[in-house]
């Protein structure tokens, strides 16, 4: 992999391995310890991998207090998020206290430079996921995050077509998108605002748009925040509430393929694929062409328009949307209860399990499909809801199954969750 312009390299006695980045020495501890068995990818090979890209990551993530995601032993082990920067720091790195909806605090690393990036890696952190606030102004973002987010079974295709849309919508409204990979199934666009506007006002401009998105593409796009009730692509507006957090540009993620969020291009949309851009093919990409958004902070936009259009829609009748589940009910906000719980003749939905590793929710999910084979075999792929959950400092995953397509005397009843790992925070 290639390394990083300014950073040398010296092998100390003991196991760490020491470098030395603009002047900073930083001890990477277990540097041969595997973060991605598959490839073999090293904690080293990660740190190298972000010395090497370090220009466009803090581009993205640099400036900003970042919420720590960290994976201590690789990719198939435990991971957890991790909002107060550690205790242990050198005194160079930079934080910033930060105040959430719940009341709490805790004082977030604010990366600077590409020693930061080396010392975050160090921590196997392998995302780096800033809020949309500079660390001078935490209330007012200067970033709204339009967060494309595929149902099971929809096509990359469909995705790109989805991005079109909202950069048509975008520019229609004054403002510029700045497309990248989620380094996952979707794609997310990145959009430049004048710091004028509140978390609040963000977010009805974010959910104005997906409804606008929505409108335009009906068959492809849903602004709907119920799993159960979404086709299509998704457009997360809730990545715009206060205390939300994305992966950012260069980001790697928890792939067997250690893929990367890759900025890109609007031309490059329509050919990319996401599996090109990795841990070990973004180094030479970015050394090539470099950052494809190097430009993104000379066209801040204004939220104005897209305001005006929250306010027509709430004069039609159309008013705020779900929030996320972990936020107090908000003024305005409709009732927040799952539609098969208020329709359950529409939506039937049983839950299967609940576990810390995905791994084995899914095993859970596989022996449940082999007690009910006939009514797996009339799950669409949309049907199987694989959740993420955050709980106080952990992550774990709730498995459900939509029986909409199950014939009613082939529907199996709600069964004693498995796996049920009962010791979960609730989120």
């Amino acid at each position: 992999m290639p390394g990083s312009r300014g950073a040398k390299t010296r092998q100390s006695d003991g196991e760490p391995e020491l470098l030395v980045v603009a002047g900073r020495e930083i001890a990477i501890s277990n540097p041969r310890k595997v973060l991605f068995p598959k490839p073999q990818y090293t904690k080293l090979d990660l740190v190298r991998y972000y010395l090497a890209v370090a220009d466009g990551a803090l581009r993205g993530a640099g400036g900003r207090p970042n919420m720590l995601v960290r994976y201590p032993n690789g990719i198939a082990a435990e991971s957890f998020y991790q909002k107060r920067a550690p205790e242990s720091r050198p005194a160079w790195i930079e934080v910033v206290t930060l105040r959430f909806p719940s009341g709490r605090t805790a004082d977030e690393v604010v990366p600077r430079d590409a020693a930061a990036l080396a010392w975050l890696a160090n921590l196997a952190c392998l995302e780096l996921h800033p809020h949309p606030v500079r660390a001078e102004d935490l209330d007012h973002p200067d970033e709204l995050r339009v967060d494309l987010d595929p149902v099971p079974g929809v096509k990359w295709v469909q995705v790109r077509k989805v991005a079109e849309v909202v950069r048509a919508a975008l520019r229609d409204f004054g403002l510029t998108g700045w497309p990248k990979t989620s380094g996952s199934r979707g794609l997310h666009v990145l959009v430049r605002i004048e710091r004028r506007w509140r978390f609040g006002e963000v977010r009805r401009a974010a959910l104005a748009l997906a409804r606008e998105v929505e409108r335009r593409a009906p068959k492809l796009a849903t602004s709907k925040w119920w799993k159960e009730e979404r086709h299509g692509v998704f457009v997360d507006y809730n990545q715009n509430a206060k205390d939300r957090t994305v992966a950012s540009a260069y980001s790697v993620r928890p792939t067997p393929d250690a893929r990367v969020s890759a900025p890109l291009t609007w031309d490059e949309v329509d050919t990319a694929d996401p599996a090109d851009f990795t841990l070990a093919t973004m180094p030479q990409r970015f050394g090539t062409i470099g950052d494809r958004h190097a430009r993104i902070d000379e066209t801040p936009g204004s939220l104005e328009g897209l305001l005006e259009l929250s306010a027509r829609h709430e004069r039609e009748g159309l008013g705020d949307a779900p929030w996320p589940p972990h936020y107090e009910k908000q003024p305005g906000e409709p009732p927040r209860v799952q539609p098969s719980r208020a329709r359950a003749v529409k939506h039937p939905l049983i839950e299967i399990g609940r576990a810390k590793r995905k791994q084995d929710a899914l095993a859970g999910l596989k022996r449940w499909k082999a007690r009910h084979p006939k009514a797996a075999a009339r799950l669409e792929p949309a049907d199987v809801l694989v959740d993420r959950m955050r709980g106080r400092s952990s992550l774990w995953t709730r498995v459900r199954v939509n029986l909409q397509h199950v014939p009613v005397k082939l529907r199996p009843r709600q069964e004693r969750l498995d796996p049920d790992e009962k010791t979960l925070e609730s989120s």
